[in-house]
C-alpha cells in the first residue's frame, strides 16, 4: 500500500517531506520513483497528467487539492467508480470571503468612479446608497459561498442566493434552479460568482446575464465579481457589458485562459479590477493535516469526507 503524489506547478518536495512527517511509516511515492502501481491505494493530485491513473487498479480514493475539482472530472482516464476527496478548508474559505467582502464593497462605495476622477483631479462628490439599499446575490450556496454570506451579513447589505437547488439560509432570500434565475438576477446589483464549474455553469456570466441584472441602484450600473473559475465567464461579453454601461464594473480573478495573455483588452478597461487568481490558494500546511487526516481515518476504517457528487460534478 502506498500513497502516490502527482503534484503539477506546485512544489511537490515540500507537500511529500511534510505528508510524511504527518504519515508516519505510510508509504509515500513520487512519480520519478520505483514503485508497484497494483500498490497504490491513495493518490494525490493537482492538475494531473493524461497517464496519472494508468495502472491503478487497486485505488480506494482520489484526493484533490483543489476546491473546485472541474478540470479532474474532465480528465480522459479518470477511475470510474473511485471516490473524489477535495479540499475543504476554513482559512481557504475565510480567505475567499475576504475577496469578496473587499470587492463587493469597493462597488458599494463606488470606487471605479473614485478613481476616475482622482486620475483627472477633478473634486467630484457621489453619494452611495446606504449598504441596506444594495441586493448582493451570491450563485452558488456551498461551504465558500456560505461562508461569503455569512461575512457579507454584517455589513447591512440585502443579500440573496441562487443554487441547483433550494438552500435555506438565514437572513438570506433563496432562489433555485433555471426557473428562478431570472427573478434572481433583477433583484441584484452586485452579483458574486462562487458556483462549481459543470456543464451547466460553464459561461453563465455572459451579456444575457448581465443585462438581467437590477439597474437604478449603483451608479454606474450594476457589478459582477467572479473568483471561482475561468470557464464561467464570456470574456468578450464582459468587455463588451463593461463597454456600454450594461455592466459597471467587474472584478475578475479567473480566466479562461492562465495567465491571462498580455493581449487582452481587459487589462486596459478602467472599470476591470484583474488579479492573478489568488482569491484563496490552498495552503501546505493546512493542506497536510487536512489530507493526511483524511487518509488515516479512511485506513482505520472511517467514512471519507467532502466526497464529490460524479453526479453533480461538485
Amino acid at each position: 500500500m502506498a500513497l502516490l503524489l502527482h503534484l503539477s506547478d506546485v512544489d511537490e518536495n515540500r507537500w511529500a517531506e511534510r505528508l510524511g512527517e504527518k504519515l508516519g511509516d505510510y508509504p509515500i511515492v513520487r512519480r520519478g520513483d520505483a514503485y508497484d502501481p497494483a500498490d497504490i491505494r491513495y493518490i494525490f493530485v493537482w492538475k494531473p497528467k493524461d497517464d496519472a491513473f494508468d495502472g491503478l487498479d487497486n485505488l480506494k480514493a482520489v484526493l484533490s487539492l483543489g476546491a473546485g475539482v472541474d478540470a479532474l472530472m474532465r480528465h480522459p482516464r479518470l477511475p470510474e467508480g473511485v471516490p473524489i476527496v477535495r479540499f475543504v478548508d476554513d482559512e481557504l474559505s475565510q480567505c475567499m470571503s475576504d475577496y469578496v467582502v473587499a470587492h463587493v464593497t469597493m462597488h458599494h462605495r463606488l470606487y471605479t468612479r473614485y478613481r476616475a476622477a482622482q486620475a483627472a483631479r477633478e473634486w467630484t462628490q457621489l453619494y452611495p446608497p446606504p449598504a441596506w439599499d444594495i441586493n448582493v446575490g451570491v450563485m452558488g450556496l456551498g461551504v465558500l459561498g456560505q461562508d461569503a454570506l455569512k461575512r457579507l451579513r454584517p455589513l447591512g447589505f440585502n443579500l440573496l442566493g441562487w443554487s441547483r437547488s433550494p438552500k435555506p439560509i438565514e437572513g438570506v432570500k433563496g432562489f433555485a434552479g433555471p426557473d428562478q434565475f431570472d427573478s434572481f438576477l433583477s433583484q441584484t446589483d452586485i452579483l458574486v460568482n462562487l458556483l462549481p464549474l459543470t456543464p451547466e455553469t460553464q459561461g453563465i456570466l455572459n451579456y444575457e446575464t448581465f443585462g438581467k441584472l437590477r439597474r437604478g441602484v449603483l451608479d454606474g450600473g450594476p457589478a459582477i465579481v467572479n473568483p471561482a473559475r475561468g470557464g464561467h465567464q464570456v470574456e468578450a461579453d464582459i468587455v463588451a457589458a463593461l463597454g456600454d454601461g450594461t455592466l459597471g464594473a467587474a472584478s475578475l480573478d479567473v480566466f479562461a485562459v492562465e495567465p491571462l495573455p498580455k493581449v487582452s483588452p481587459l487589462w486596459s478597461i478602467e472599470n476591470c479590477y484583474i488579479t492573478p487568481h489568488i482569491a484563496a490558494i490552498s495552503n501546505p500546511e493546512t493542506g497536510v493535516n487536512y489530507f493526511s487526516k483524511v487518509l488515516l481515518d479512511h485506513e482505520a476504517g472511517k467514512p471519507l469526507v467532502n466526497v464529490v457528487d460524479v453526479a453533480k460534478g461538485y
